[in-house]
């Protein structure tokens, strides 16, 4: 990477008049935003469809898009839809908040009118997606459907054995039986992978590229786990032995139970770790550069006994290292990664970072301790790395702040030769552009100078994530010029 800098900003938090952003009008502005702020790099959070929670780290699917995200104007424009059918419901009155119940409950049915409309009309051309598209879109679409048949409960719970277990003569049965419902959600992902290719090509056009994040572990419920369940470490009812978690550390006393499958990486080792290139594979037709969530789980990660209510009794068990890792920096040419190396580091971490040849991160918002030399220090933010002031899992400025502690605070001011009349996120771009790290991204929070109700996501906290909107006019002419100025002063245009 040249010395490049970039702003995160969730598709979900783009204005829009029906919920929650899309790939419409919103999201082009926004890239025209960026040219003009001189920026290069879009990140997004994962873009796969969410399960509850609404969380983007917790999908039905590693390989679809998230039907939220498909603009309902477009489909106006192209007469699958009316106007009165999308003015006749209610989105959320609250523009700052998406409101995913409301969601839920309108999305689908007005996709529902743009299927019965435009099956016929995109005939050949969803059949050439469907085509295209079998290893993994048959088994979601087949997925969803059955789950909608059985109340939208978990695949664990299904009543039907057979086609929990994924047997294939009861995948053929449901197939028969949903294939119509099987039509409805492979249309969707037409839809969405067809708006997103026109949104891809004009951001290209711009110079604008995107960062992506995929997830380390996939959820239980998805289509991933039901369909491929011998990657999975299963007992033969589908039940999880150990799951995914983290240890408790200084700001958890339990840990963190995530409770994700964990993979079979001798499974996935005796194929080639085929699953995970076709993962990478279906990601790279999202983004141009791959950021690896949790990445220090590929040396080791913490297995918690499954049906444990904490973290605490898990063990270390023995990651897939550069086995894995050299696979997928090998595979791909045309993709290049971050690592996303937070957490519990050890030696051993450290090392599969410098052998896997990836840059790691740096944030800012960790880096001002007073009482020690933190690897997150502006100092130490080498150039093989990318700097943020925080991630989607941090305080925004303005709440690290008003939570971090008057020494520290001191420390920042000094370090950073803040001004009485500089605000606090302007001092913390300002030194996050001027650091050594060939990239620089910042939250479009911190842009904005939010407060932290624009907080994405409280890690270990249920409720209340997610849901941050920009208001409509945020990201204007003067705004651009603003971050341009400052862009073009640390040599990152």
């Amino acid at each position: 990477m040249e010395r490049k800098s970039g702003i995160l900003m969730p598709m979900s938090a783009l204005p829009s008049p029906y919920g929650i952003g899309t790939m419409g009008k919103s999201a082009y502005h926004f890239v025209d935003f960026l040219k003009a702020a001189g920026q290069k790099y879009w990140q997004l959070l994962p873009l796969g469809p969410t399960s509850y929670g609404d969380s983007p780290y917790s999908s039905f699917s590693s390989f679809a898009g998230n039907p939220y995200f498909i603009d309902l104007e477009l489909l106006v424009k192209e007469k699958l839809l009316r106007p009165a059918e999308l003015k006749s419901r209610d989105w959320g009155a609250d523009p700052e908040k998406v409101d995913y119940a409301r969601i839920y409950e309108n999305r689908f049915a007005v996709l529902r009118q743009a299927f019965r409309r435009g099956r016929e009309r995109f005939g050949s051309e969803l059949a050439a997606f469907r085509r295209e598209n079998a290893a993994w879109v048959e088994n979601y679409a087949l997925y969803m459907a059955v789950k909608a048949g059985f109340g939208m409960v978990s695949w664990t719970e299904w009543p039907d054995e057979d086609i929990r277990l994924h047997r294939p003569e009861a995948v053929e049965a449901y197939r028969a039986r949903y294939a119509e419902d099987m039509e409805f959600w492979i249309f969707c992902q037409f839809l969405f992978f067809r708006q997103w290719n026109e949104l891809r090509a004009y951001a290209h056009e711009k110079g604008i590229q995107f960062i992506g994040d995929v997830p380390i572990y996939v959820a239980l419920d998805s289509a991933d786990v039901w369909a491929e369940p011998k990657y999975f470490q299963l007992d033969s009812d589908g039940v999880p032995k150990e799951v995914s978690g983290v240890p408790p550390d200084a700001f958890t006393e339990e840990g963190q139970l995530w409770g994700n499958p964990l993979y079979d990486y001798e499974a996935m080792k005796a194929d080639g770790f085929g699953w995970w290139i076709r993962r990478i594979e279906g990601a790279g037709r999202l983004f141009d550069v791959i950021r690896i969530d949790h990445f220090r789980g590929f040396e080791s990660y913490w297995a918690v006994p499954f049906g444990d209510k904490t973290a605490k009794r898990g063990r270390w068990r023995p990651g897939p290292g550069m086995d894995l890792v050299g696979v997928l920096t090998s595979w791909f040419h045309d993709l290049r990664f971050i690592a996303e190396d937070l957490g519990y580091t050890t030696p051993e971490v450290a090392k599969l970072l410098s052998d896997s040849g990836l840059p790691g991160m740096k944030i800012l918002e960790f880096g001002f301790d007073p009482k020690g030399n933190s690897d997150y220090m502006p100092h130490n933010c080498v150039n093989h790395s990318v700097c943020y002031v925080g991630t989607h899992d941090n305080e925004v400025v303005k709440g690290w702040v008003k939570h971090t502690d008057r020494d520290t605070l001191r420390f920042a001011r000094e370090y950073m030769h803040k001004g009485r009349d500089e605000s606090w996120c302007s001092a913390m771009l300002r030194t996050g552009m001027s650091t050594a790290s060939q990239l620089f991204v910042m939250q479009m929070q911190d842009i904005l100078e939010l407060g932290e109700e624009s907080r994405i996501n409280t890690p270990g906290v249920l409720g209340g994530n997610w849901q941050w909107r920009m208001l409509p006019g945020a990201d204007d002419a003067k705004l651009a010029r603003k971050l341009h100025k400052l862009t073009e002063t640390y040599r990152r245009l």
